[in-house]
Parts: C-alpha cells; sequence; structure tokens
C-alpha cells in the first residue's frame, strides 16, 4: 500500500468506505446523546447511559486518523456535531410546541427528552474538545513513531481525549443537578469505563486499520498539513 503525506499526492479518488464509518459514528454520537439522559449503574460503576456506546465513537476516531489522516477526520468530527447541534434544536422545538389535546405525555416528554439540550451542549463541548484532543494526537504520535506502535498510540489518545471529553461533559451537563459525590463517581466511572473499552477493543481497531489500509490502498502520515480544529477540510 502507498505511504501518502497528507499534504501531498492524496489521491483524489472516493474511498468505499469513507462515508459508511462517517455514517457509523455520526449514529453512536446522536444515540449516545439520548442515551445519557438516564444515570445507571452496571457492576462497580455508575454512569450516564451513552457510555455504554460512546466509546465507539473513539474506536470509528482512531480508525479514521490513522487511515485516512488528520483533514478526513476533521471533516467527520464537523459533521458529527453539526448533526448533534441539528437534532437539538429539533428536540426543543417539538418540546415547546403544544401538544394535541389528547397526547397525556408531555410531562414526561420534558422532564427526559428536556433534559437533553444541557446533555447536548456538554456533549458539543467535550466532544469538540475529546475529539480533536484524540485526533491530534493520535496523528503527531503517527509521525514520532513513524507508524509503529499502533496500540501505544490509540491508548494514549484516548487517554488524553477522554480525560477531557469526560471530565467537560461531567462538568457541564451534571454540576448542580447532581450532589458532588455523585458527580465524582459518575466521572471517574465513566473515564474508567470508556477506556477500558477502548483497551479491550485494541484488537478490533488493528483489525479495522489492517482491513481499510488494505482495501482503500492508503496510509496517511499528516505532513505539513494545518492541525486548526476550525476548518472543515
Amino acid at each position: 500500500m502507498p505511504t501518502v503525506a497528507a499534504n501531498s499526492g492524496e489521491p483524489a479518488a472516493s474511498f468505499r468506505y469513507f462515508d459508511v464509518i462517517m455514517a457509523l459514528f455520526v449514529a453512536v454520537l446522536l444515540i449516545s446523546n439520548i442515551a445519557s439522559t438516564k444515570i445507571l449503574t452496571l457492576w462497580k460503576f455508575t454512569f450516564d447511559g451513552g457510555t455504554i456506546l460512546f466509546p465507539m465513537s473513539y474506536i470509528f476516531g482512531d480508525i479514521l486518523t490513522e487511515v485516512y489522516g488528520y483533514r478526513r477526520s476533521r471533516k467527520v468530527i464537523w459533521t458529527g456535531f453539526f448533526a448533534t447541534l441539528m437534532m437539538s434544536l429539533i428536540l426543543w422545538v417539538v418540546q415547546v410546541l403544544p401538544p394535541a389535546g389528547e397526547w397525556p405525555y408531555q410531562e414526561a416528554f420534558e422532564k427526559v427528552i428536556g433534559f437533553v439540550p444541557r446533555i447536548v451542549l456538554a456533549s458539543l463541548v467535550a466532544y469538540f474538545a475529546g475529539e480533536f484532543t484524540n485526533s491530534w494526537l493520535l496523528s503527531r504520535l503517527k509521525l514520532l513513531m513513524e507508524g509503529k506502535y499502533l496500540w501505544m498510540r490509540t491508548i494514549g489518545s484516548t487517554l488524553a481525549g477522554e480525560g477531557i471529553d469526560t471530565l467537560l461533559f461531567c462538568l457541564i451537563a451534571f454540576y448542580g443537578l447532581l450532589p458532588g459525590n455523585l458527580l465524582l463517581t459518575v466521572f471517574l466511572s465513566n473515564y474508567i469505563f470508556k477506556c477500558t473499552v477502548e483497551i479491550l477493543f485494541t484488537p478490533v481497531t488493528y483489525a479495522g486499520v489492517r482491513f481499510l489500509k488494505k482495501r482503500e490502498n492508503i496510509d496517511v502520515y499528516d505532513r505539513g498539513i494545518s492541525y486548526n480544529p476550525f476548518r472543515f477540510m
């Protein structure tokens, strides 16, 4: 397979699997936001429901950055950002519109789905900071380590990205709503659970990276690119 520098000579042809991975990434993000409205306990962990699925977004992010490079990963991150923002706005509009007279669930809707705007604000800020930290660090480590030690790079970038993501999310979403000890428990449980999933799924990440590099015939090294997260392309 070719080794491609992101600033020169990238193939112009479309990729067979890029759009599929982007769609799955966005789906994971949207589902996680809705699921985050419930706090649950599983074994010794207490966390929001979105934590069950959200670590998959970092796995997809690792695969995207490793195979397609930071610039395409940045495009996917922004796509997820705008999709989440649109979902939040639609849910808010639906909530404030008057319910039909025979529909008795407005109060229940407001108690559950009505909590989503704050969750989504927390998710957007945390997601933006965490995903770009993960993608940037993974890209830089790939250059530094000359493409070797993928497991070290994915785990290291996830520890940093998930740490920032989880801290910001918990503070924005739950500060003032949950007691301090429960908020700390939620933060630690979220962080430990997410990082554990990432580590356990390392063989899956390896398999996905190997499959895509072979099928797409590409392996991007981000030499000489702009890491500005506010550029869509």
